[in-house]
């Protein structure tokens, strides 16, 4: 049998033919081909192989990634210098006063100064408290409270809210409002059991209500304090507080309980 030839319109024909069957099956059989092959790469090859047919949008994530990094990192920064410059500011007010000067309204203007120039910074807060400290040692005490209530609307997260309420307090007991003043040294000890100025509360309801001829609570608050504080000046003066008022209402003393498991007394007959 002779063999068949190829002219030049047949292997134009058959090339048409090998193009056609590469489209049609490229998708289907040569894929899987090329993933088997890359699966069988080590994990450099793979990744290089991923890189080199996501080259442009790898570039463009990475890219992002670094404009985002520099951001976070500008920002951060920024907020560092604030705060070094707000603790900067506050310690120029403070250090003078706490060397002997004298609290007021200077003072108390140059703090809200610091808060004001610096609002977003830690610094701020301690200067919101030390202004309404300074106006309180002033006598203006109506001042005073304005400030320590903004301290208890701007920096609620602040460590510093229970002696912000205190300050509060004071500033209404001050004024002669007993029963707000009451209800806020209450407030406070309900709300932060567990801070140290909770004694100092205390011992100011106790002394508003002796002031309401309530011996009874009154001696409930000192005894707390004497508990709280056994080896401190405000603990000795609650216990001292304690005395005066059994001494002034004996009628109001607790009866001690009788233990108990205690032994019965045998009374001999003569």
């Amino acid at each position: 049998m002779a063999r068949q030839k190829y002219g030049p319109r047949d292997s134009s024909h058959f090339w048409g033919q090998l193009q056609t069957c590469f489209l049609e099956v490229g998708q289907g059989h040569f894929t899987p081909y090329m993933e088997s092959s890359t699966a069988q790469l080590p994990l450099s090859h793979k990744a290089w192989a991923w890189f080199e047919a996501n080259r442009k949008p790898a570039l463009i994530g990475t890219g992002a990634i670094v404009a985002v990094g520099l951001i976070i990192w500008f920002y951060v920064y920024r907020q560092n210098e604030q705060q070094v410059a707000a603790a900067e500011a506050l310690s120029r007010v403070a250090v003078p006063q706490m060397s002997g000067g004298r609290g007021g309204p200077e003072s108390a203007a140059s703090y809200l100064k610091v808060a004001a120039d610096y609002p977003k910074s830690r610094a701020a807060a301690r200067a919101v408290l030390l202004a309404a400290g300074s106006l309180f040692a002033e006598g203006k005490y109506t001042e005073a409270k304005a400030q320590f209530d903004r301290f208890t609307r701007e920096y609620g997260n602040s460590p510093l809210m229970a002696q912000a309420l205190l300050g509060s307090a004071a500033s209404l007991d001050a004024l002669g409002k007993t029963n707000e003043a009451i209800t806020a040294y209450n407030n406070l000890i309900r709300q932060y059991p567990g801070e140290n100025v909770v004694s100092q509360a205390r011992f100011a309801l106790g002394r508003l209500y002796e002031t309401q001829n309530d011996p009874e609570k009154a001696r409930t608050q000192f005894e707390e304090v004497a508990r709280a504080n056994p080896y401190g000046g405000i603990g000795s003066e609650a216990g001292m507080r304690v005395e005066e008022l059994n001494l002034k209402y004996p009628k109001s003393v607790p009866a001690t309980p009788t233990p108990t498991n205690a032994a019965p007394v045998k009374i001999e007959k003569k």
